[in-house]
Order: structure tokens, then sequence, then C-alpha cells
């Protein structure tokens, strides 16, 4: 809370209480995630939290490996 306080005295109360909250809400509450959340809605307006979810992946799927390892009725004969 004193780094919370100390920030206020730079940016402002209302926008490190709105980052606390922020904060409350994604549980982040490590030495540097406060003054983060600050920075960002700085430059980013708030258009609410961001939920990871597995509708959207950037990793590539499997399918690429779906036959490896196995062989084709006939194949080889």
């Amino acid at each position: 809370m004193t780094a919370a306080v100390e920030l206020a005295a730079f940016v402002g109360a209302d926008t490190v209480d709105a980052a606390l909250a922020v904060a409350a809400e994604a549980g982040r509450f490590a030495e540097s995630d406060l003054p983060a959340i600050v920075a960002h809605h700085a430059d980013a307006p708030s258009s609410g939290n961001v939920v990871a979810d597995e509708s959207h992946s950037v990793q590539p799927g499997t399918g690429a490996w779906a036959g490896f390892g196995t062989t084709a009725a006939g194949a080889g004969s």
C-alpha cells in the first residue's frame, strides 16, 4: 500500500484507485504490477479487462501431426 500511496502522489488518487480495482479483479499484486496497470491505462483508455480463453490461440494446431506414425491401408504392400 505504501507504493500505491507514493504512486498516487505522482498520478493522482483516482488513477491509482482505478488501477487497484483492476489489480484486484485480475489478482495482480506483484511489485511492478500497479505501475504497469497505471501506465497501460494512460496509454490506452480502458475498454474492460481482457480475459484469456480458449476460443482463440496463436499456438499452431496439431493437425500437421495427425498422420504421423500411421500408415494408410495398403501402403507399402
